[in-house]
């Protein structure tokens, strides 16, 4: 991998990481294109592309640490006021509310983790085919387009339950599929189970954190258990996680406005015509 190329898959990852519009599938059609024109690129189905998607994943999750900053503190600030309070002897019952939120994104994590392991061998698999991409890129479409259709949603933070947790770990699972959307998903799904616009998106890129990072300890694991050579080296990697963090902060901020404005249907029409665009490009073996 050049430079030029990991500077290039980081650009994607930087705005499509927010952007609705999964990250992974640009990532993947990006990778197919420039091996189909010739690049040295490893496959992108293979262990050393997921390592370097994910690796960039972890660059954009130093967007979200920069966008939700003032969030994360206070979160953070008022679980540890929770744990002093128990601690100091307050009843644990009712849950004060910020264990309990902390305790709800570990489900939707373990959810997750539940969910996407076992089917991790067919998800694989899906990146070698740009035809399946173009279909889930279609359903991502229709749910983005059915997040603007939908009225004030009543769900607040203290009205968070383990329904609700469930529900949207098991949309992060569904997204390990490239073509649909991480946060499109986890959003609509937190959106249909009755969460605020703002508490649908702040919950979607919380989770996000021990997510990735628990995937990309995974995907190591995995590697190293495979003993597969790395085809990058440390250069691209890193680059490709610098490009991804610093364009990540202007494509979020971006996200969130639209989405509290009730605009995704944008990134609907934009997921429509990209899902042409790979159907057309596949059945002409450009891709």
């Amino acid at each position: 991998m050049t430079l030029h190329e990991s500077v290039l898959l980081g650009v994607i990852q930087g705005i499509f990481m927010f952007f609705p519009v999964s990250s992974t599938s640009h990532l993947v059609i990006t990778q197919h294109y420039l091996v189909a024109s010739g690049s040295a690129l490893p496959a992108p189905e293979s262990g050393t592309m997921i390592l370097f998607d994910l690796v960039v994943h972890l660059g954009t999750l130093v967007s979200i640490a920069v966008v939700f900053r003032k969030s994360l503190a206070g979160f953070l600030r008022r679980l540890w006021q929770d744990v002093s309070d128990v601690s100091a002897g307050r009843p644990l019952w009712p849950l004060p509310l910020y264990i309990k939120l902390a305790l709800l994104g570990c489900l939707s994590v373990l959810v997750t983790g539940l969910v996407g392991i076992p089917l991790e061998s067919a998800l694989v698999g899906v990146f070698s085919q740009p035809w399946i991409i173009a279909v889930t890129l279609t359903l991502t479409g229709g749910l983005l387009y059915w997040t603007d259709r939908i009225g004030p949603r009543p769900r607040g933070l203290r009205d968070i339950t383990v329904l609700v947790a469930l529900v949207i770990g098991l949309a992060q699972a569904l997204a390990l599929m490239p073509g649909l959307s991480r946060s499109g998903l986890t959003i609509a799904f937190a959106l249909f189970v009755g969460l605020k616009r703002r508490w649908a998106a702040e919950y979607s890129f919380f989770i996000a954190f021990p997510t990735i990072l628990g995937a990309t300890v995974y995907q190591i694991l995995w590697l190293v258990a495979r003993d597969e050579p790395l085809g990058v080296g440390f250069g691209p990697l890193a680059v490709g996680f610098v490009v991804a963090a610093i364009i990540g902060i202007i494509a979020l901020r971006l996200v969130l406005g639209l989405l509290y404005r009730a605009k995704f249907r944008f990134f609907a029409y934009y997921v429509w015509a990209l899902a042409a665009i790979v159907l057309v490009l596949t059945t002409r073996g450009a891709l």
